[in-house]
């Protein structure tokens, strides 16, 4: 009982981590850059594959129920913003973090590192994806792939460096005190 209550807690605090996340941010055209992956990325570290997803899973549900978390708002019409792909993101971005560090009690800074790589990379997949869906299909702006990456991908790399090195550099003591304290 005490592990089920400890996950909720956990999920429940990741899912709010995400919507303070939200509201970190520099406003630009078509997705805002914000601290929400960093969010994602500590939610996958430290809760797993599949607690994670269930966080990202929870922030994306009280969001589209209307609770305003999201960078932009909130409510079910938040599916016809371009950016949400990128949130659809955030639950496979957690499952695939997660994933690769969750059976590596010494998880060393190259495998977390390698880890924050391939799930961002499955955050933008998905919100690249639905962005150059959403451009074209229902705001009716046409746009190549090309610009779907100038606008979605380029502009992010500086910040996802500086978050994914921070991640990966202090996981390493957070793992050590999260083991004593499951002990």
């Amino acid at each position: 009982m005490r592990n089920k209550i400890r996950d909720i807690v956990m999920i429940s605090l990741f899912t709010a981590l995400t919507a303070v996340g939200a509201f970190i941010k520099i406003p630009i055209p078509h997705v805002p850059l914000t601290l929400q992956t960093l969010m994602v990325m500590f939610a996958g570290l430290i809760l797993g594959s599949r607690l994670g997803a269930l966080s990202q899973l929870l922030y994306l549900t009280i969001g589209l129920l209307g609770l305003p978390i999201f960078a932009l708002g909130g409510g079910p019409g938040y599916v016809l913003q371009p950016s949400f792909g990128f949130l659809v993101g955030f639950i496979a971005g957690a499952f695939v973090i997660g994933k690769i560090i969750e059976k590596d009690e010494s998880l060393s800074f190259s495998r977390t590192l390698a880890a924050l790589l391939m799930g961002q990379a499955a955050i933008y997949l998905l919100g690249l994806s639905y962005l150059y869906f959403n451009l074209n299909f229902i705001v009716h702006k046409p746009v190549s792939l090309s610009t779907t990456l100038k606008i979605g991908f380029l502009v992010f790399i500086p910040g996802d460096i500086l978050k994914t090195v921070v991640a990966a550099a202090v996981m390493a003591p957070i793992r050590k005190r999260l083991i004593l304290i499951r002990q």
